[in-house]
């Protein structure tokens, strides 16, 4: 389904700028000449992104933007404000209505494309968008370090994923490697002789079959500057000693772009389930924050209109499960979806004691919060 685009504004002008800067783009640009018609069309076509003028005839995009935040089936579609004025009290007033950007008239038309980009995922015409890569799909990693028991470690600290880890004792070794095949991921030690860890680097940015490849620097915690060296030349990241492993799953997952979200969202029994594992981190909350509105309005899309935030594997909780559980909340308002939560009694209190302003009542399991979303209500803990 192509993306929609609503741009509303009186100025033909306008609406012909905006519809020709997005015509490269795989999108669907629908036009409303002022903020009644521009309200209809939203509730009809209910685009991914409204582009509104604030100074029109009939309805203006003040008043227009107050009746799309107050509507439960609009309010989640982000607004992107045209203004004539860029005064402080002007940005002010259409900034508390929760407008995602704006800008200035007149503008560039490669502007206001840089700006809905940020907001949403625009894709060229013609473009066919590769299959994602899963957290579980197999990746293969060279580890370059002269120390045999490093590429071990590395190996068996990686014994739990699909990856494939190969070393190489050598930068000159690595090279021939690199040359006949390109692994997905390389992590080279600092402490390589001759400083050939910096031009094993160079080499694999110079091809242009690796020159795309994440490289991690691997050092001592204690080498700052070795670290900050590694920084500079523009290594992927850096992984220290001694290895969290956890830590070099979750860079080597953002530097690939792979798919982590099937690790917490589910389908099951009509609901969008949200899990989180016993081993619940800040990284962790990270990983579920960054896939919570996506994977919602996914579920939304897919006719789902209740949620289920499961933290039973967890014995106690913490100011990063806090914020994650505030977000989950707030977003489900947002989009009117119905919540129940699972946990223990435990996780509950420790809830209420950072955050007294919210209902932290959690259920026992996954089957009676599905029997609460559906009208049959037990008790909470």
């Amino acid at each position: 389904m192509p993306i929609k685009i609503l741009t509303v504004d009186d100025s033909k002008t306008i609406r012909l700028i905006i519809a020709k800067a997005f015509k490269p783009f795989d999108c669907e640009v629908l036009e409303a000449s002022n903020g009644v018609e521009g309200l209809a069309m939203a509730a009809k076509e209910k685009p991914h992104i409204i582009i509104l003028d604030l100074t029109m005839p009939v309805m203006d995009g003040y008043e227009a933007l107050t009746k799309l935040k107050s509507d439960p089936d609009l309010k989640s579609i982000p607004v992107v404000m045209l203004t004539a004025e860029s005064g402080r009290e002007n940005v002010l007033r259409i900034a508390k209505q929760g407008v995602r950007d704006y800008l200035v008239k007149p503008f560039k038309e490669e502007l206001i494309v840089e700006r809905v980009s940020r907001i949403i995922d625009l894709k060229p015409k013609g473009v066919t968008v590769p299959k994602a890569r899963r957290f579980d799909d197999p990746v293969s990693i060279l580890v370059v370090d002269d120390k045999p028991a490093i590429c071990e470690q590395v190996r068996l600290g990686l014994g739990d994923t699909q990856w494939t880890v190969l070393g190489r004792g050598q930068a000159g070794e690595a090279i021939d490697y690199c040359g006949r095949t390109v692994p997905d991921v390389v992590i080279v030690s600092l402490s390589l002789p001759d400083n050939s860890a910096y031009s094993l680097f160079q080499m694999l940015r110079s091809q242009q079959k690796s020159k795309g490849t994440p490289v991690f620097a691997m050092c001592v915690k204690t080498a700052v500057d070795d670290q900050t060296r590694a920084q500079q030349t523009g290594f992927t990241g850096i992984i220290t000693k001694p290895i969290d492993f956890e830590d070099v799953k979750m860079k080597i997952a953002r530097a690939l772009s792979l798919d982590t979200s099937y690790k917490y969202f589910e389908h099951r029994d009509g609901v969008l389930w949200i899990k989180l594992p016993s081993g619940f981190s800040q990284s962790t909350a990270n990983e579920v924050s960054a896939h919570l509105r996506s994977k919602v309005a996914e579920a939304v899309d897919a006719g789902l209109g209740k949620v289920i935030f499961d933290v039973s594997p967890l014995k106690s909780a913490d100011l990063s499960l806090i914020k994650l559980g505030l977000d989950v909340m707030q977003f489900c308002q947002e989009m009117s979806l119905r919540l129940r939560m699972v946990g223990n009694g435990a996780v509950s209190a420790e809830c209420r004691k950072y955050e007294e302003t919210k209902d932290w009542s959690f259920l026992g399991s996954f089957d009676e919060a599905v029997a609460a979303l559906n009208g049959r209500e037990s008790v909470a803990a």
